[in-house]
């Protein structure tokens, strides 16, 4: 079968063939409908070296995956071939805490997992492929009815991380109240979509680019501004001198973060969703009071079955351009040249594939 691989920290990725994956005991392999090309993955691709993470190449990307049953494993219940599924992504233990309590992303027995810190697509081969094997239906949520695996794969990242993100902060998130998503491109212009379908906040866009910024409009935003100089000022007049409640930083460098901690207000969540490597130093007059100020990492199996209710609802939806599998590496490439506006979605197969 066709896989586009990492096969070298620094390099760029290559689609050759490699054979097609036989599930083994509670294994389930899944004929990819959809597989999402993500900012991080070029982060991966160019910026790590050798120790970084606990795992290496060679492995296949795509870690944002959705497509139909295909082939089950010994034991295998509750599903069929043909079945549509999304994929959750991080793929932990299973047997920690954590892990029981649906929070795979924060796996403590990294000893246990299929590759410590990782899933399909981050140290193990994902769903840049004709054919993904995952290894526990547990990782595999229905897709509701209407929503194909094209329209579900981005989601499975770029739909859930901001989700999460969104629901760490909800209480916060009242109709006096204003937050703010910073960068509203692939991930930050469902997080604008998400804050309107969940709570009656005043929602602000900030992105230097203009088709961001009338993307975020069109998708319900209040207000979109350009970072740089007049921003703090800018989102102070629009809150009455209050300040953002809410702010999700889907870039993360040091000028996003700084603006955030000069326009945030006391006692609201700044968190930092992009890894643009920027730091912000945090001391006793260095922010606004009792502003929290955490980080988090992509979401759970409960929170992806609820963005894709929202999604099959209507009231959130990827803006996506689609490839065939053949045009991957070019996808990259464009991706890397700022020339995608949404997501790219990586479309291998257009319907389940009928086996003998």
């Amino acid at each position: 079968m066709r896989a586009v691989r990492m096969t070298q920290w620094q390099g760029e990725p290559v689609l050759t063939e490699v054979p097609e994956p036989d599930p083994g005991p509670g294994e389930v392999v899944i004929a990819v409908g959809g597989a999402g090309a993500c900012h991080s993955d070029l982060h991966l691709l160019h910026e790590f070296e050798a120790g970084a993470l606990p795992w290496n190449p060679p492995f296949t990307l795509g870690h944002e995956n959705a497509g139909w049953v295909h082939r089950l494993g010994p034991g295998v219940e509750g599903l069929e071939p043909g079945d549509p599924v999304a994929v959750v992504g991080a793929w932990g233990c299973g047997r920690c805490g954590r892990c029981l309590a649906g929070l795979e992303t924060y796996c403590e027995r990294p000893d246990l997992a299929p590759v410590p810190g990782g899933g399909g697509g981050l140290g193990l081969d994902g769903g840049m492929a004709d054919y993904l094997l995952v290894p526990g239906a547990r990782h595999l949520v229905p897709l509701p009815e209407g929503l194909t695996p094209a329209e579900a794969a981005p989601l499975t990242d770029a739909g859930l991380t901001p989700y999460h993100a969104v629901r760490r902060s909800l209480a916060k998130l009242t109709p006096e109240s204003t937050a703010v998503a910073v960068g509203v491109g692939g991930l930050g212009h469902l997080a604008v979509q998400i804050l309107k379908a969940v709570c009656p906040a005043r929602v602000i866009a900030v992105d230097p680019r203009e088709d961001a910024r009338s993307l975020a409009l069109a998708e319900g935003a209040d207000l979109a501004l350009q970072p740089g100089e007049g921003l703090v000022e800018q989102v102070r007049d629009a809150t009455h001198g209050h300040g953002a409640d809410v702010v999700l930083d889907f870039v993360g460098s040091d000028d996003s973060l700084a603006a955030a901690a000069a326009y945030a207000r006391p006692l609201g969540d700044l968190t930092i969703v992009g890894i643009a490597g920027g730091s912000l130093p945090v001391s006793f007059f260095g922010v606004p009071y009792e502003l929290s100020v955490q980080t988090t990492y992509w979401g759970n199996r409960s929170e992806l079955a609820e963005v894709l209710e929202l999604a099959a609802r209507g009231l959130v939806r990827a803006r996506t351009t689609t490839f065939d599998l053949d045009d991957a590496v070019d996808v990259y490439a464009r991706l890397a040249a700022g020339e995608i506006t949404g997501r790219a979605v990586v479309v291998p197969a257009r319907e389940p594939v009928r086996t003998a």
